[in-house]
Parts: structure tokens; C-alpha cells; sequence
């Protein structure tokens, strides 16, 4: 067990590293300071030269003061590594020197934080944890203790006052305590799980504090090629995703800015709203979040797809059907085109037209491209036989050709402008015009199955699905190149139909990506159920698939009892293993149906007199009536998806269970899982996320029987007494 000091304010180590935290905030002060009243303009005058250039300077310098603002819940330093005397600094210099009571005289100290923090000369005070000196943080151990001789992690409050610290001696020499090292090393874990446990309310926190071996290998992994990680519930995907951001950031800040950025993609606003603290707490504020749908954004989504129309419309083999229906446009003229020049006429026959017409078409381009080139070349055809006749030809005339009435007006026919959104409007409502781009790609009963219903008149009137905006955008790219970014982060990327996959991949063709899920949790109907399947789509079949398994947060014995549902949902799947062991997370009541509420009531009740948050799952036409029932009984309730602020707006949350995907709290109570289960075609999928989201404790209360697959075994588990009782 490694020595851990008591939180005393009499304690002399515990005071010195308060003053020194203290030192480090206000060095942070002063380096925001300086950010915000230095002026960095080229010259006071508004001249012209340099306007654009001070509008540049502005936005850096209001970047780098975000970058710089000190979050005072946040604590700025987590952890210190000691080094041999040089190793890392000159004799008197670095963070620390001279500081607290066992300063040791030949020991270097590097603290470990969220950011990196100097003080007036540029002597580094606090170490940003992506730095590489960083690493053995997370890496060092007994075993390979990469020249640290001593490991300190802090404890910290709610408020982020130092209570408390645990040191881990790491090398098999006279620590800077003056500890025997005959002893031998001590892992020093108490204050890590009592961080991993630690309740909360309120949005995701960041977990560079916590960072396991195996999770920093896949955060500080090279910005090529792709990263795919597989990630159990519980281990943590969601917060390599966003370090991974910070970290890449730090290293390819510059190439990440020329490529268009970074973006992060969520399944929904609720799971946006639950991450969005992470990365500022790291220091990282330009980061854009956002959901796929939002990404495309083409129009409103009014409707929702069948299970089946969704399957289709979100199969691959749209983009062919789509990419036919588009190309079909373009048609050779029937007629000789006659431009007249001055009293002169010429004419291009009809078949030379077409022969232009062919070639372009065999170009890989966007289709709207093709106007352009195609008046380039008819003008140039025409210009031709101007040269040949004799006629003097200005440098002008080629431009005026093009520009020439007969000309356009050919090229119009020729190739007719496409509009996407009404493109893919005539294609899902033209039964004949659909059958002749999908004839031997579709079936006539997935022909049927995508066609919209209703005869809308546009597309401002027609009733667009989840679905119908991948295929819009699918459209989109094909008439123009989108604009690319340069680091997309995919979350819960399970749930990405091949369509939704090809939008993604449009706009990351020059760049990278980190692609982060659950093959489990793949709940929607147009789902694949390989990941080497999903990155082929992505357009990154060369990707790195690494895997989680192990759940840090989910208690073991919630983590075994959802993996019951895993031979039905994912029989390749291997079984997650949860860290935290330990008894009675797990409680199952069953009730009489006009109890049933009443026995969800008590639970939460009680789930309410332990510390943070507490959620409480239903199927999705129950979530409204749940809450309602909670706040009856005088238990302040939000409600996930009423507001963006709901999940820190009250400690006890209801979820409908589509928007659980992603979220965690210290208490999960579902309700009727069965019911769960019946409200869509992967519902068992449905189930398994619901059933992962607790951290401490999971209670079920069910009237209706549980699925078969955890009725019989959920006995054993838990023991008829538990099982059988009426209430909480």
C-alpha cells in the first residue's frame, strides 16, 4: 500500500503543495494576462495592407486567452513525477525547487496537468500532460519504471482544494522520501480508483488523471493511419476520443488548422451536451461537436423511416442508384448547333457534340464541373472552325463564345444544373424514374420500400428522414466537392448506416480519423455488424483496430449480467471484464402491474440517498409519463431531450432509452426492460446499452416478464429473495 498523507491542513506536505498550487494559478493568471492586454497588431493605422492580417491577430489572441482561462473546479495539476537530480532540469530550476519540507536535494520534480503553466522567466512550473516527458506518468511501472524514481497522484475536492496525496516508489533506489527500497515497489492505487469512483452530477469530466496504460497507447497514437477502437462499456472509448483530440492538437495543431480543423461527431445532442466540458477543461476550445445529421444538415427531418426503408435507403448501393439517376442527365443534343459570329454562321453537327459530351462524362469529376468544361469545349470547337476558315481570331474569343447565347443555351440542354434536394425528391417519388436507376440494384420490394409517401410538390414540403439526408448528401458530393476536416472523432460510430459512413468519408478524404464504438451497441436497422465492414465505408480499410475490454466503470457484476444479452446481439463478440468487483450493484424487483410505478418511485427514492447522479431509462413512449409520475411524488425530475441542460439540471434524470447511448451516472434504475426490448427491431441492442450505464448501482423493476435471455439466469444472480420482492 503506498503512503497516503491525511488531509490535514496541519499536515506540512499537504500545505506546501497547496502554496505551490496556489503559485501555479497565479502564473496562470499572469500568462492569460499577458495573452489579453498585449497588443499584437501590425500597425494602429486601418491600413488596407494590414487589415486582414490584424483581423487574423484578434482571433489568435481571443484563441490563446480561451485557451488560458483557469477553470477554478477544475484542479490545474493531478500528479508529479521525481526524477535523479539533472535528469530533467538545472540545479535550482524547474517546478517545485526548494518547495515543501522532503524537498530532497537530488531530485528533480516534474508536475503533471492539464496545461502547461510558467511562471515570469519561462521556468516551466506545470508540465501539459500530452508533453512527451508526460508519458512515464502513465506508462512507468515497477517493471519499466523509466527513470522515475517516485510517482505522486493527488486527491482533490469537489472544488478542487488539494486533500490529499499517495506516492508509488517506481525505482529500485533511495527514493526522495528516504524510504528503504528493500521494501520493494507499493503500486499506489487508492486515490485513482477513489477518482475512478468518485460520484458525479452534471456533464462527462475528463479523465486525464485516471488514464490507463493501454488507453494513453491509443491516445497518443500517430494521427495516421485511423484508429478504430472496439470499447466495451465502461472502458472508457468515449474519453480516449476526446484526449485523443486534445493530444493531436498538441502535437499537429498546425497541419490540423491547414486540413479545415477538428470535429467531433456524436449519436445525438443529448450525448453532446454530456461531453461538451471535456476539452475545454483540457485547454482545447475550437473544437467543433456535432451530430452527423446536423454535419450534412440539408434540410428539417419531419419523419421517421420504417425499419425497412431505413435498411435500404441507408445500403450502399444507394450511392449507384443515386449516382445512376444523376448521371442520366446529361443527353447529346438532337440538332446541329448554329452560333452566329458577325454575318457569318457556323455549325457543329450534333455528333461531334455528343463525342464531347461522352468524354467528359468518362472523366472522374464533380457533375458540377461539367457545365463549365462543357462550354470550354463547344466555344473551343466552334473557335476551330473560325481559325480554319481564315478568320482572324482575337485572344477575347474563346471568352466570348462561351458566353455566346446559342452556346449556353446548348449546354443547358445538354447538361441540365442538378439541384440535390430536388434530385433525390424525384427519385423517392417517381416509381418509374427510381425503377430505371435501381433496376438490377434493388429489388422491386425495396423499390417500394424507400418511395416517400404523399406526392409532395418540393422540397420545402416534403417530409425528410434520418435516412433521406444521406442521400441528399450523397447527391451533394457527386454535383460538389465538400469542404474537408482535418480529424473527425466518430463516437458510438456502431450506428452508422454505409450512407452516413460515405458523407463522413467525403469530408475527411485528406484527413484522418478516430472511430470510436461498440459493435453490441449497434442499434440502428441499417447497422453493419463488422467494424472491418464500417471502415471500408469510412474509406479506411487500412485502419487499426484495437480493442477495450476492460470496464473500468461499470461494476463487474452489472458488466456479466448484460453480457448475458451478447451471444444474441453479438456472438463474435468477446465478453467485457469489469475491473471494480464487489457485491450487490445489482437488484432486481419485480411488482403487480398497478405497483409498478410505485415500486420505480421507491427505488429512486433510495437510489437518491447515496451521492450522484441517477438515471432512470424507459422505453421512449414511457419516458414522458415516468417523469411526470417522479415529479407528482415530489422528486425534482428532468427529463433527457426537453432541454439541452437537462442532465445537470436535476440529480435524478429521465431518459428515453434511444438517447442513453453514451451517458453514465452513479445510479441506474430501468424500467421494464421487456418493454424496452419490444420497442425496435435491435431492441436487445437497445437493452444491452440501458443495462451498462450505471457506475455504482443498477435497479430493475419490471411487471412484465424480462426477456428470456436474463429471466433465468438473473435469478441465480441475484437470488430469489431480491428477485421476487415487491418493492425497494
Amino acid at each position: 500500500m503506498a503512503e497516503r498523507l491525511p488531509d490535514s491542513a496541519a499536515d506540512p506536505e499537504i500545505r506546501s503543495e497547496r502554496a505551490f498550487l496556489a503559485e501555479a494559478r497565479a502564473a496562470l493568471r499572469r500568462m492569460h494576462e499577458d495573452v489579453v492586454t498585449t497588443e499584437t497588431v501590425q500597425d494602429s493605422a486601418e491600413d488596407a495592407d494590414y487589415t486582414f492580417t490584424n483581423r487574423l491577430l484578434r482571433m489568435d489572441r481571443r484563441r490563446r486567452a480561451a485557451e488560458l482561462v483557469d477553470l477554478p473546479d477544475v484542479p490545474l495539476f493531478f500528479g508529479r513525477l521525481d526524477y535523479p537530480r539533472g535528469r530533467v532540469y538545472e540545479d535550482g530550476d524547474g517546478p517545485g525547487a526548494g518547495a515543501g519540507p522532503t524537498r530532497a536535494a537530488d531530485t528533480d520534480r516534474v508536475y503533471i496537468g492539464r496545461r502547461h503553466v510558467h511562471d515570469g522567466r519561462g521556468t516551466p512550473l506545470v508540465i501539459d500532460w500530452r508533453a512527451p516527458i508526460s508519458a512515464a506518468f502513465y506508462r512507468a511501472g515497477p517493471g519499466d519504471p523509466q527513470g522515475v524514481l517516485l510517482r505522486r497522484r493527488y486527491g482533490f475536492s469537489d472544488a478542487a482544494e488539494l486533500t490529499a496525496y499517495e506516492d508509488e516508489p517506481l525505482a529500485a533506489a533511495a527514493t526522495a522520501d528516504g524510504r528503504d527500497p528493500a521494501a520493494g515497489p507499493r503500486l499506489g492505487d487508492e486515490l485513482l480508483h477513489a477518482e475512478i469512483e468518485r460520484p458525479r452530477t452534471g456533464p462527462m469530466r475528463d479523465i486525464v488523471a485516471t488514464i490507463q496504460p493501454e488507453q494513453d497507447d491509443l491516445v497518443r497514437a500517430p494521427i495516421r493511419p485511423t484508429l478504430c477502437v472496439q470499447g466495451a462499456p465502461g472502458t472508457g472509448k468515449t474519453a480516449v476520443g476526446l484526449h485523443r483530440i486534445a493530444y493531436l492538437l498538441y502535437t499537429e495543431r498546425d497541419r490540423l488548422r491547414r486540413d479545415g480543423g477538428v470535429a467531433i461527431l456524436g449519436p445525438n445532442r443529448s450525448f453532446l451536451s454530456y461531453i461538451r466540458r471535456v476539452l475545454p477543461a483540457l485547454g482545447e476550445v475550437g473544437v467543433r461537436q456535432t451530430t452527423v445529421d446536423e454535419l450534412i444538415a440539408p434540410a428539417p427531418v419531419r419523419r421517421a423511416d420504417t425499419p425497412e426503408a431505413e435498411r435500404v435507403k441507408g445500403d450502399a448501393r444507394m450511392a449507384e442508384v443515386i449516382r445512376r439517376d444523376l448521371w442520366s442527365r446529361p443527353q447529346p443534343p438532337e440538332e446541329t448547333l448554329v452560333v452566329e459570329r458577325g454575318s457569318r454562321r457556323w455549325r457543329v453537327p450534333a455528333a461531334e457534340l455528343a463525342e464531347v459530351l461522352d468524354e467528359l462524362r468518362a472523366r472522374d469529376m464533380a457533375y458540377g464541373a461539367g457545365p463549365g468544361l462543357l462550354a470550354q469545349r463547344v466555344a473551343h470547337l466552334v473557335m476551330r472552325r473560325i481559325e480554319n476558315s481564315g478568320e482572324a481570331v482575337e485572344p477575347g474569343t474563346l471568352s466570348g463564345l462561351r458566353r455566346n447565347r446559342a452556346v449556353s443555351a446548348v449546354v443547358r440542354r445538354m447538361w441540365p444544373k442538378a439541384d440535390p434536394l430536388r434530385l433525390v425528391l424525384g427519385l423517392l417519388t417517381d416509381p418509374d424514374r427510381l425503377y430505371r436507376a435501381a433496376e438490377g440494384v434493388l429489388t422491386p420490394e425495396e423499390q417500394r420500400a424507400v418511395l416517400l409517401p404523399g406526392r409532395p410538390r418540393g422540397p420545402k414540403s416534403a417530409k425528410w428522414s434520418n435516412a433521406d439526408l444521406a442521400l441528399i448528401d450523397e447527391a451533394t458530393g457527386l454535383v460538389e466537392r465538400p469542404d474537408t476536416i482535418g480529424h473527425i472523432v466518430v463516437d458510438e460510430a456502431q450506428d452508422l448506416s454505409p450512407m452516413q459512413c460515405r458523407a463522413v468519408a467525403r469530408r475527411c478524404s485528406r484527413g484522418s480519423l478516430t472511430v470510436l464504438g461498440d459493435i453490441a451497441q449497434a442499434t440502428a436497422p441499417s447497422a453493419v455488424d463488422r467494424w472491418e465492414t464500417l471502415l471500408e465505408h469510412l474509406g479506411q480499410p487500412d485502419a487499426r483496430l484495437a480493442v477495450l475490454d476492460r470496464g473500468f466503470r461499470v461494476p463487474a457484476e452489472i458488466i456479466d449480467y448484460a453480457a448475458r444479452l451478447l451471444p444474441a446481439i453479438a456472438p463474435g463478440l468477446g465478453r467485457p471484464t469489469g475491473v471494480r468487483q464487489g457485491s450487490g450493484a445489482l437488484r432486481i424487483a419485480s411488482a403487480a402491474a398497478a405497483e409498478r410505478l410505485a415500486v420505480l418511485t421507491a427505488a429512486c427514492r433510495e437510489a437518491l440517498e447515496g451521492e450522484g447522479s441517477v438515471g432512470v431509462i424507459t422505453a421512449d413512449d414511457e419516458a414522458a409519463a415516468v417523469a411526470g409520475r417522479l415529479r407528482a411524488e415530489g422528486l425534482r425530475t428532468a427529463l433527457v431531450g426537453e432541454s439541452e441542460d437537462a442532465l445537470e439540471a436535476e440529480r435524478l434524470v429521465c431518459v428515453p432509452a434511444t438517447l442513453a447511448q453514451g451517458l453514465e451516472f452513479d445510479a441506474v434504475v430501468v424500467d421494464e426492460p421487456a418493454r424496452i426490448a419490444a420497442a425496435e427491431e435491435r431492441g436487445l441492442h437497445r437493452l444491452y446499452v440501458v443495462l451498462t450505464r450505471a457506475v455504482t448501482s443498477l435497479r430493475i423493476v419490471h411487471a412484465e416478464p424480462l426477456p428470456p435471455v436474463l429471466e433465468a439466469p438473473a435469478r441465480e444472480a441475484v437470488g430469489a429473495a431480491d428477485h421476487a420482492c415487491r418493492a425497494v
